[in-house]
C-alpha cells in the first residue's frame, strides 16, 4: 500500500472516529475516540510529509535530462532576512541557459536544486533538515547573472544561527564545556598541562621556572602570579 492510499485509509478512519465522537454521551467514551483522533491525525501529518518528500525526490528524479550527468553543488554561500533564509549558489553561465532549465522543489524541512544542461551537465544541490520549518508555498528562486538564488520563506521572523540541524549539532560539540561548580586551580593546572605537554623546550623550561618560584612564594604564604 503506497502512501497516498495509506493516508486516504487513514482519513476515512478519522472520519469514523469524528461520526463516534458526535454520537456518544459517555464522557469515558468521548475521552477515549478524542485520543484515537489525536493519533491518527498525527498519523496523517506524518503520512504527508513523508509524503511531500517523496514527491519532491520523484520531481527532480523526472526532471533530470538523460543528456550529460549530474554534478553535487557543494558550494554556496547564504544570509538571512527577517522573512527569508537566501542561498546562493554561484554557477557562470546560468543566466544564459531556459528560465525552464532551473528547477526547485521544496518541502517544509528541506529544499533541492536542479539546474538542467549547463555546459553539458546537470547541477544539483540537496539540502535537508533545515533549521526551522520553512513555508512551502512562498518559497521560490530566482536566476541572476551567473548565479542562482534560493530563497526559503520563513514561517517565523526568528533568526537562523545556521542552515541545518546538523551544522548546528556540529557548533554545540565544538563548545567547550564549562563546569560551574570546577575549581579554577584545576582548570589552570590543566591548561599549563596541554601547554607543557604541546610546548617545545624553551616553553617547557620556562613553565618549570614559573612553577618552581611559585611553589617557593606558596611556602613563603605569598600570592602566585603566574
Amino acid at each position: 500500500m503506497d502512501l497516498s492510499e495509506q493516508i486516504s485509509q487513514l482519513e476515512s478512519d478519522l472520519e469514523e472516529v469524528k461520526n463516534l465522537l458526535e454520537k456518544s454521551e459517555r464522557k469515558r467514551v468521548q475521552d477515549v475516540l478524542s485520543q484515537e483522533q489525536k493519533k491518527i491525525e498525527a498519523e496523517i501529518t506524518s503520512k504527508q510529509q513523508q509524503k511531500e518528500k517523496q514527491d519532491a525526490n520523484k520531481t527532480v528524479q523526472a526532471s533530470t535530462t538523460s543528456k550529460g550527468y549530474t554534478v553535487k553543488i557543494n558550494n554556496y554561500g547564504w544570509d538571512q532576512s527577517d522573512n527569508f533564509v537566501k542561498i546562493y549558489v554561484t554557477l557562470k553561465g546560468v543566466h544564459k541557459i531556459p528560465a525552464e532549465n532551473v528547477e526547485t522543489s521544496f518541502t517544509e524541512r528541506s529544499f533541492v536544486l536542479l539546474v538542467k544542461d549547463l555546459d553539458g551537465k546537470n547541477h544539483q544541490m540537496t539540502v535537508n533538515n533545515l533549521l526551522c520549518p520553512i513555508n512551502v508555498e512562498d518559497s521560490c528562486r530566482k536566476v541572476k547573472t551567473d548565479m542562482v538564488l534560493v530563497m526559503c520563506k520563513k514561517k517565523s521572523q526568528k533568526k537562523w544561527e545556521c542552515l541545518t540541524q546538523v551544522e548546528k549539532q556540529t557548533k554545540e560539540k565544538e563548545k567547550p564545556s564549562f563546569d560551574e561548580n570546577a575549581d579554577p586551580s584545576e582548570g589552570l593546572m590543566s591548561m599549563l598541562k596541554k601547554i607543557y605537554t604541546e610546548g617545545d623546550d624553551e616553553m617547557k623550561r620556562t613553565i618549570n621556572k614559573a612553577w618552581t618560584e611559585s611553589q617557593e612564594k606558596r611556602a613563603r604564604g605569598e600570592d602566585m602570579d603566574f
